[in-house]
């Protein structure tokens, strides 16, 4: 496979997590759901995942960036592993809304597993052709890369707002700093 397969791949992949994290986003927002401590680590491991891609974008295709990714994925497998083995028990209700009938935690278990399915492919195609002396990033991993920032800021800020310089509650139900001018 060529470098430039794989870069769009790469992109696409920066992509795919960054619309996910968004998502959570989104949903944290209009359906009043704070993501408990479980969900902000889920949600570190897809930015730990996204700064993998990333760096395949900005930098070129390497090995290393691919165990950033795998290290991210694991480690959000890990805690969505463990967040959905506190709700399997029997009539204990899910944290959160579910969505196409599995909650977000799943659906992250799913992603999370799909990643490390996904770099491994990557990893059984990597040539030495994949790496290039020169580089160029596209337009479109460009603007990807943007959005991916944004994104993240977006979810540094909304942990703060929860969290606090404190250590976040274990079942949040308002923001730490807007309750300080209640």
């Amino acid at each position: 496979m060529n470098n430039k397969k794989i870069t769009i791949f790469n992109t696409l992949g920066l992509l795919g997590i960054t619309v996910v994290l968004l998502m959570g986003s989104i949903l944290q927002v209009s359906l009043n759901e704070l993501p408990c401590p479980l969900c902000l680590l889920q949600r570190l491991g897809f930015v730990m995942v996204m700064f993998g891609f990333m760096l395949n974008v900005v930098y070129g295709t390497e090995q290393r960036h691919y165990g950033i990714i795998l290290i991210g994925a694991l480690f959000g497998a890990a805690t969505s592993l463990r967040q959905i083995s506190l709700h399997v028990i029997p009539g204990t209700p899910g944290y959160g809304s579910a969505i196409f009938g599995m909650h977000y935690y799943t659906w992250a278990f799913v992603i999370f597993g799909m990643t490390i399915s996904g770099v491994a492919l990557l990893l059984m195609l990597w040539n030495n052709d994949c790496k290039t002396k020169e580089h160029q990033m596209t337009t479109f991993g460009k603007g990807v890369c943007i959005i991916a920032i944004i994104t993240v800021l977006i979810n540094v800020i909304s942990t703060f707002l929860e969290c606090g310089p404190y250590e976040c509650p274990a079942d949040p139900i308002s923001y730490w700093f807007f309750d300080l001018f209640k």
